[in-house]
């Protein structure tokens, strides 16, 4: 019988996984969810063009993935326009309220914090990790609407149709479901709204062994609906926005109808850096692209070998780690502009070579865990991004936007879109996209190879997860930099960032999703 200190490190899962990517004369549309992939590829077969058929997807994400992304969320995303030869970022970030007041979050010094994303100090009742005092102002539903509008050729009504249709009938119950659910189920449980949707009966839904169920989603399937009718600023200014604020003052968030009208998605410039030949797209601000571009800096001007080795994974781990110390120490609305994260990425590009990149999310799993009774839409917990204690960076304020880390990345060549990428996973996404744009920029790797490359994690700074799948000599490289912990790839709990991504190349569109999970997919037209 085998010593219980060899059973611990065996490993969490022992089957071995792949997912080639795919190509399509239309385009290809990759995401966190295969239903809504699929979506997306069917606006390409109806002659959308990649924003058609993203936003469609994103749309579609908040029935089948309703505990990364939502209408009550936020993001970015990096579009390129074929016919233009332009890329723009478009923000569209969530913001506090203007009547938080950083004095409602108590450091509680008596306890340790629930675990988390940013390990915090604990705060009086976990108000900033969950609950109405948790929510910040929600940007999705006008930055899908921003980027239908300004690169897009389907009308708002059309593109939000398969939601429609999707929250009426009811979310998809799978065994990743029943996962997701009871992960977070003392806090959902905790809330009316939240409990009627997740919890029937009081109980965690229980995937079937037969033909598929589908849970209600409430009062969404309404929202959907009249978004679809009268338009998505009905969000931020009509009746959907009076249920909205009614609900959120009801459970004592101070989001008024002036924060909705008031919001607004904004279309700025990326910032631009070369590297081996591509111009990279990223996200400027309060994101995780001014880090992206401080790692770049630090790295050789270029690697003398075919694939990455030693060396590389040595320069990448000194780059980032010191990159994330510049981050951690100056950036936030009061000094530079610059895990259970659950982030959702989407990936899209068609056959004239419009691509768009988008990362969007709650924060947490289930964000704020409250789905506001009166429109079924389940809410961010945005607030969790400050710091809570005061006189920092990026701490607790009114009316300012957190530090986030998304960092959606879009790579042209000679004015044409090349590849796009960016992933979920909290401080996990960027040296997760930093890596992977430079296997596929630097390294010439197809993106299914590229998402299959063993890659390190440096967002603990002072200890680097490195895939267990790394060589010997790899491994000793990076204990040069830093102490290192292997860990293995696998769908959970996710110890890496979920990524994804799209190209557009001589043989045209293609795509690939995250190998090591169940339900992530690229889907071709």
């Amino acid at each position: 019988m085998p010593a219980i200190s060899l059973l611990e490190s065996a490993p969490i899962e022992a089957w071995s996984v792949s997912k080639p990517a795919v190509t399509g004369k239309r385009g290809v549309v990759a995401s966190q969810n295969v239903e809504a992939s699929m979506v997306g590829a069917s606006v390409l077969e109806a002659g959308g063009n990649a924003v058609d058929a993203a936003i469609a997807t994103a749309l579609a994400l908040c029935v089948a993935e309703p505990w990364m992304s939502g209408l009550g969320g936020g993001g970015f995303a990096v579009v390129h326009d074929a016919k233009t030869g332009t890329t723009k970022v478009v923000d569209f970030g969530m913001i506090a309220p203007r009547g938080l007041d950083p004095a409602t979050y108590p450091i509680d010094s008596g306890r340790t914090a629930p675990a988390d994303l940013f390990a915090w100090p604990a705060v009086l009742e976990d108000r900033n990790l969950q609950g109405h005092h948790s929510i910040a102002v929600p940007g999705s539903c006008a930055g899908y609407s921003t980027l239908l509008e300004n690169f897009g050729s389907w009308s708002w009504a059309d593109a939000i149709g398969p939601a429609v249709a999707m929250a009426r009938r009811g979310h998809r119950l799978t065994w990743w479901t029943t996962l997701q659910v009871a992960a977070e189920a003392g806090w959902l449980g905790r809330y009316p709204g939240s409990s009627a949707v997740w919890l029937p009966n009081g109980l965690v839904p229980s995937a079937p062994d037969g033909p598929s169920t589908y849970l209600s989603t409430g009062a969404l399937a309404d929202t959907f609906e009249r978004l679809q009718k009268v338009g998505p600023a009905d969000f931020y200014t009509g009746d959907i926005a009076r249920r909205l604020v009614k609900d959120l003052n009801a459970g004592g968030s101070t989001i008024s109808a002036d924060d909705l009208a008031s919001y607004q998605a904004r279309i700025i410039d990326p910032i631009v850096r070369e590297r081996a030949g591509h111009t990279l797209n990223l996200v400027p601000g309060y994101s995780a692209g001014p880090t992206f571009a401080g790692a770049l800096e630090r790295l050789p001007k270029q690697f003398g070998t075919a694939k990455p080795d030693a060396e590389t994974y040595a320069a990448y781990a000194q780059a980032l780690i010191e990159a994330y110390k510049v981050r951690l120490a100056t950036m936030g609305h009061a000094g530079d502009v610059g895990d259970r994260s659950c982030t959702t990425h989407l990936s899209a590009v068609d056959a004239d070579g419009n691509m768009v990149v988008i990362t969007t999310t709650l924060l947490s799993r289930f964000g704020s865990r409250v789905v506001l009774p009166s429109t079924g839409v389940l809410m961010n917990n945005g607030i969790n991004w400050f710091d809570p204690r005061p006189g920092r960076p990026n701490s607790l304020a009114a009316g300012e936007k957190p530090l986030s880390n998304m960092c959606p990345m879009l790579a042209t060549k000679n004015g044409v879109a090349a590849f796009g990428l960016g992933a979920s996973g909290g401080r996990k996404i960027m040296p997760a996209i930093f890596q992977l744009a430079s296997f596929i920029g630097e390294f010439a790797m197809d993106l299914a190879a590229a998402l299959d490359q063993p890659r390190i994690d440096v967002s603990l700074i002072d200890t680097i997860i490195a895939d267990s799948r790394l060589d010997a000599a790899s491994l000793k490289a990076l204990e040069t930099v830093a102490a290192v912990r292997p860990a293995q790839a696998v769908s959970f709990p996710a110890q890496w960032a979920i990524p994804n991504a799209v190209a557009f190349g001589a043989s045209g569109p293609s795509g690939a999703a995250h190998p090591f999970g169940p339900l992530p997919a690229a889907v071709a037209a």
